[in-house]
């Protein structure tokens, strides 16, 4: 597939995650390192000739930023922009912090909380309405995901269609009617070995939160993923066959 994806990054400057990153979504949709155009957030989104330049937008997870206190920069014009970009209904896929900022785009609600934080590998369940979605419907009903989250999405926008959820959140995919954008809570370009080398990474964060023991247990919750990795690709065989 010569195709040209913009992956939406939210990454300090000198995170070894933004690399990282990168290379997980090449590796997870197939395609090559120099077919995944990374744009840093953290200097505002990109303007509409750069993301017509591109096949099909991603965007990441987050490091240091969090859509519920709105620290990334250029915040307001983020969500203008994502908003436009589903009105156009260019395609686009989106995770982690990506479906968080995509729920306050449309008119969702995100919230900060830690105490149902999910970090490692969760059990989540595709809704009714996932199984008939022409890409999560390609998932069991019960499947494992990586995670790596404090925010939350308290309430859904109007009129997205929620496809899974987990024990301890609600929200954990959805799907824009009518077009080609989905996005996860979790990270479906994540396996175990990447997301456990993201845990360490963050560590000094979690460890905000988590005890020494808390932080122990928290290795015990990771766990290989093998469904999850169904979903990129088939996200671009969806929309460019």
């Amino acid at each position: 597939m010569g195709l040209k994806i913009l992956l939406l990054q939210a990454r300090s400057e000198g995170d070894p995650m933004r690399q990282a990153e990168r290379r997980s979504f090449a590796d997870k949709t197939g395609l090559s390192l120099e077919q995944i155009v990374t744009h840093d957030l953290l200097a505002g989104p990109p303007s509409l000739a750069d993301l017509e330049a591109h096949d099909a937008v991603m965007v990441g997870g987050s490091g240091d930023y969090y859509v519920s206190n709105r620290t990334l920069p250029h915040f307001e014009s983020q969500l203008e922009f994502l908003s436009e970009v589903v009105e156009r209904g260019y395609p686009m896929f989106a995770s982690c912090f990506g479906f968080q900022i995509l729920v306050a785009a449309l008119g969702g609600e995100v919230t900060y909380d830690p105490e149902s934080m999910e970090v490692g590998t969760y059990r989540l369940t595709v809704s009714e309405e996932g199984r008939r979605d022409p890409l999560m419907g390609r998932l069991p009903e019960s499947f494992e995901a990586q995670m790596g989250r404090k925010d939350r999405a308290l309430r859904l926008p109007g009129g997205v269609v929620n496809l899974a959820s987990s024990e301890l959140n609600p929200f954990q995919a959805l799907r824009v009617p009518g077009k080609p954008v989905w996005a996860t809570q979790f990270h479906p370009e994540l396996d175990l070995e990447t997301n456990l080398e993201r845990y360490y990474r963050y560590l000094e964060g979690y460890a905000e939160i988590l005890s020494l023991e808390e932080q122990r247990l928290a290795l015990e919750n990771f766990r290989e993923s093998p469904h999850t990795e169904a979903l990129l690709p088939g996200f671009l065989e969806l929309v460019f066959g």
